[in-house]
């Protein structure tokens, strides 16, 4: 905006300043009564008119954006596949664990009844086992207590025997023997 000033002569001693303005703004080359605006609307609304009409650029653009649509439909199917597959194999794998623990607390119960047998089949076997030891203890002690006795029983009949021959070769003379021989043999006359 271009603005002028001009000063007159002090009438009473006073200076004024006084401003002109042109018209509110810039005014340029008009054809046709539009402006370059104008001009430049009107051409880009002629560039659209000929587009749509000879280029059928509202099919393209419309063919365009059902092919992106498209495209969308198919990866959202796709995604939708895949959750479900994704699903499936979770419950899959939820089933599995499930079973695995089943399976896990069966083997851990079997196994602790398999131990509390092994535990009773060791006891009982501990017992016979002790059993059969102190059997065999006793009847070692037996067979110790009726070798000493047959000892003592051997010793004792060959003490007496000796102390018999001892008491006989002292008591008895050859005419106590033929006495005796004599006797004896009279009496294997009566068992004939």
């Amino acid at each position: 905006m271009a603005t002028e000033a001009t000063t007159t002569p002090p009438v009473t001693g006073e200076t004024h300043a006084t401003t002109e303005a042109h018209g509110g703004g810039e005014h340029g080359p008009t054809l046709l009564g539009l402006s370059a605006e104008g001009w430049v609307y009107t051409g880009v609304s002629i560039f659209f008119i000929v587009a749509f009409v000879f280029f059928k650029a509202h099919r393209k653009i419309l063919a365009g954006l059902d092919s992106r649509i498209a495209d969308a439909k198919r990866m959202l199917d796709e995604a939708a596949s895949v959750r479900t597959e994704a699903e499936s194999l979770l419950a899959k794998a939820k089933a599995q664990s499930d079973a695995s623990a089943g399976d896990a607390k069966a083997i851990i119960a079997n196994a602790e009844a398999e131990a509390k047998t092994l535990l009773k089949k060791a006891e009982s076997d501990t017992k016979d086992l002790i059993a059969r030891r102190t059997r065999m203890a006793e009847d070692r002690i037996g067979a110790a207590e009726r070798t000493a006795i047959a000892e003592v029983r051997t010793k004792a009949a060959t003490l007496s025997a000796a102390a018999a021959g001892a008491l006989i070769a002292n008591n008895h003379t050859s005419a106590h023997d033929k006495a005796l021989v004599d006797k004896t043999i009279a009496g294997l006359d009566r068992l004939i």
